[in-house]
Formats: structure tokens, C-alpha cells, sequence
């Protein structure tokens, strides 16, 4: 070969990483983070800014088109009323779907097409049952008000949406209903997974029907229970659509929740900064509900 090929030849030879990098780069833990890279760098863009551009409007005094004043945290306020449905729906929503489950894995005729139509109050749109609710509970027109009155309550019935009181009950009761249909069935698809030899075991050592419920079905549905609740409380505790339609809010503001009150402060008000605040509020009691439900679990 000639001389003057030779420098060509190097050039052509592929460079050779050096022996450390290599040993890096061929480790498990080094590959799934590279691997990782893309699409955590993707969400932080996109959830990431958005967050921590909210929480820099919550510590501000900023109305629209006006530029924004530190004011740390005088924009957060306490809103118990979204602690209150959250806690009593969600209450509601485990005793009911608990009780709708173990009645729905009896053997009873057409149990298929009852548990079918069981679906119907979370299959329909939320806004569509909202405004048929809307219909039930109206004053002049209420076909609840109808029966009460036949029963002998005085004309023209309770105002169901016009008094605070009776306001959250009614957003309390209406997601409750919507929520069964969730509980029911992921309790009772946990409930199909109960050997049946367990509950014929504490059948021969004498167990009763509520000892069969209390030792053998409720410690096997447990994890199942908290984790349904886990979802059941974020949904709740973030509710927007049925309340905004049914009540605005009103009467009041009894039924103002964190999301409709901070939508109407920050899109109808325009106080972008306090609505932030409202917003965010959210964050801290379901983030230490996730934490304490997760380690609870893993201690299980």
C-alpha cells in the first residue's frame, strides 16, 4: 500500500469510543433514561410551564391586559364547601356502589340487562342528565315537587336550587347517582375474584353473613376500594360540568366549588392571579391524599 493512501485509510476507520463512555452508555439504568428523555422533556413543556406559570400568577395581583403585582399568598382562600361535597359524595358513593355490587353479583332473572342499564347514569353526557335534572328539581315545573305536594307537603314545594342548604344537597345527591355505576362495577368485577372456597370455609366454621362480609369479602375488596376512592375523590374534588350547569354556583355561592370559582374569577371576572390561587388550592390536599393512599398501599 501506498504512502500516500494510508492517511486515507485512517480517516475511513470509525472512531472508537472511549472504554468508560462505552461502559456507561451499555448500562441498563443509563439506557432507560435515554430512552426516557424524549417524552419526559415532551411533558415538561407541555404540563410543566403551563404549571409553573400558574403558580407564579397565583402569588400575583394580575387582571387582564394589565401587568401583574407580587402579592405571595394573600390570593389563596379557603373554599370548605368543596371539601364538604367531596368528603359526603364520595362517601355516598363507597357505601352505595359497596352495597350495589354485592346485590348485583346475587343470581337473580335478567341480572345481565340490570347490570347493563346499572351503566346508564355514567354513560350519559354530563351536561344531558345535568339539564334532565334541572327538570326534576325546578320549582314550577318539578316532578319531585309534584309527588311532595300529592303527599301532602304544602304548594309549590321546596326550592331545591334556590336555597343554599338544599343546593348542595342536590349537587351532592346528583353526583352520587352519576358515580354508582363506577363503584358498582369495579367492585364487582373485584368481587368475581373471591374464591368461593373461602366464604364455604367460613360457612362451616359457623361464620355468619355479616362475619362472611366483614373477614373473607371486605379485606379482599380493600385495595380495590382505595384505589376507586383515590380516582372518586380527584374526579369529585375537580368537578366543573354538573355544577356549572345546574347551580352556576348559586344560591349564594354555597355550591361554588374550587373549579367553578376559579373559572368565573379568572374568565368572567378576569382576575387571572386570584384564579390561579383557586386553581391551584386544588393541588396540595389531593397530592397528600395520592402520597398517603400509596403508601398505605404499599405497607398492604
Amino acid at each position: 500500500m501506498s504512502v500516500r493512501s494510508e492517511p486515507l485509510v485512517r480517516a475511513a476507520r470509525p472512531a472508537r469510543r472511549p472504554a468508560a463512555l462505552s461502559l456507561w452508555l451499555d448500562r441498563q439504568s443509563v439506557f432507560s433514561w435515554l430512552m426516557m428523555a424524549p417524552p419526559l422533556l415532551f411533558l415538561a413543556a407541555l404540563v410543566g410551564y403551563p404549571f409553573c406559570y400558574g403558580i407564579l400568577l397565583s402569588l400575583q395581583d394580575r387582571p387582564v391586559a394589565h401587568a401583574g403585582t407580587f402579592v405571595g399568598l394573600k390570593n389563596f382562600a379557603t373554599n370548605l364547601n368543596t371539601f364538604v361535597y367531596t368528603a359526603v359524595a364520595t362517601l355516598l358513593k363507597m357505601i352505595g356502589g359497596l352495597a350495589l355490587a354485592l346485590a348485583m353479583n346475587q343470581q337473580f332473572p335478567l341480572k345481565n340487562l340490570v347490570r347493563a342499564l346499572m351503566l346508564l347514569p355514567f354513560i350519559v353526557p354530563t351536561v344531558l342528565s345535568t339539564v334532565a335534572w334541572m327538570w326534576i328539581l325546578d320549582p314550577a315545573f318539578s316532578v319531585l315537587n309534584w309527588l311532595l305536594v300529592a303527599a301532602g307537603v304544602p304548594k309549590p314545594g321546596p326550592s331545591w336550587l334556590g336555597n343554599p342548604i338544599l343546593a348542595m344537597l342536590s349537587i351532592i345527591v346528583i353526583n352520587t347517582w352519576r358515580g354508582l355505576p363506577f363503584y358498582g362495577i369495579t367492585l364487582l368485577a373485584g368481587l368475581q375474584t373471591v374464591p368461593p372456597e373461602l366464604y364455604e370455609a367460613a360457612t362451616i366454621d359457623g361464620a355468619s353473613g355479616w362475619q362472611r362480609f366483614r373477614y373473607v369479602t371486605l379485606p379482599l375488596l380493600q385495595p380495590i376500594i382505595l384505589i376507586v376512592t383515590l380516582f372518586s375523590v380527584i374526579f369529585t374534588f375537580a368537578d366543573f360540568q354538573l355544577v356549572y350547569v345546574l347551580t352556576h354556583g348559586g344560591p349564594q355561592n354555597a355550591t361554588q366549588l374550587f373549579a367553578t370559582y376559579a373559572f368565573d374569577i379568572a374568565m368572567g371576572a378576569g382576575q387571572l392571579g386570584l384564579g390561579a390561587s383557586v386553581a391551584l388550592a386544588m393541588l396540595p390536599a389531593l397530592a397528600l391524599l395520592i402520597v398517603a393512599l400509596t403508601i398505605y398501599l404499599r405497607r398492604e
